[in-house]
């Protein structure tokens, strides 16, 4: 391709350098340059340009072929597509035929579990009804028998009480009655040991007396010389 443009730099460079015919707009050029730049030329053109050439004169031909095999395809898949959807609609009732046979075994199924479980529900509510009321009754009787058992030891804790009532008044006035008497009796041994104890300490008081005289009369004869009397007691 690159040959194209310099072959025809160099043909606008030799039209522009050749002689120019006097009183005309001709030039005068060397043939044989110019047509061996014309064979470069045209050998340098590449082939698609050819081709194209070739795909230009056989235009109409090729549109028409291919309007041709247009129609062909167009049919051909409207064959197709009829034999795909006449499939498709067999298909299709067939699926639904077994949709429906499907769903009828199983809404019949459905109906006998559902009857099944029914009937086993309301047998086991009617079991257990029963032994609901039979554990009614007993907890009612056990109630009963409770109540019953309460009242009686109510009772009998009333009466124990009211007796022990009875005791704890007379313990009371036992006790007060023998406080009163410890009182009475503690008044009394004070007394006593208040006498006990002034006559001890009166006979210790004289007894102590005596005592000192006889220190004194010791100690004054000592300051006389004249000896220690005898002891004397009183």
């Amino acid at each position: 391709m690159y040959r194209v443009f310099e072959a025809l730099d160099e043909l606008n460079q030799t039209l522009e350098q050749a002689y120019g015919v006097p009183m005309t707009s001709n030039c005068m050029v060397p043939r044989n340059d110019m047509l061996a730049l014309l064979d470069d030329l045209r050998n340098a053109l590449p082939v698609e340009i050819d081709d194209a050439q070739d795909v230009l004169d056989k235009q109409e031909e090729i549109l028409r072929g291919a309007e041709e095999r247009a129609r062909n395809m167009v049919a051909e898949a409207e064959s197709q597509a009829d034999d795909i959807v006449a499939r498709a609609r067999q298909d299709a009732d067939t699926m639904v035929a077994d949709a429906e046979h499907h769903a009828s075994t199983l809404m019949a199924k459905a109906e006998d579990d559902a009857d099944h479980l029914v009937g086993s529900a309301r047998r086991e509510a009617e079991d257990t009804v029963h032994r609901a009321q039979a554990e009614a009754d007993r907890l009612v009787a056990d109630g009963n028998a409770s109540y019953d058992r309460s009242v009686s030891e109510g009772e009998a804790e009333q009466e124990r009480l009211v007796s022990q009532t009875e005791i704890v008044r007379r313990a009371n006035d036992e006790a007060r009655r023998i406080v009163d008497t410890a009182h009475v009796d503690s008044e009394r041994l004070r007394t006593e040991c208040d006498e006990f104890v002034e006559g001890k300490l009166s006979e210790f008081e004289e007894s102590l007396s005596g005592v000192l005289r006889t220190v004194t009369r010791d100690r004054q004869a000592l300051r006389r010389g004249a000896g220690v009397s005898r002891r004397r007691t009183e």
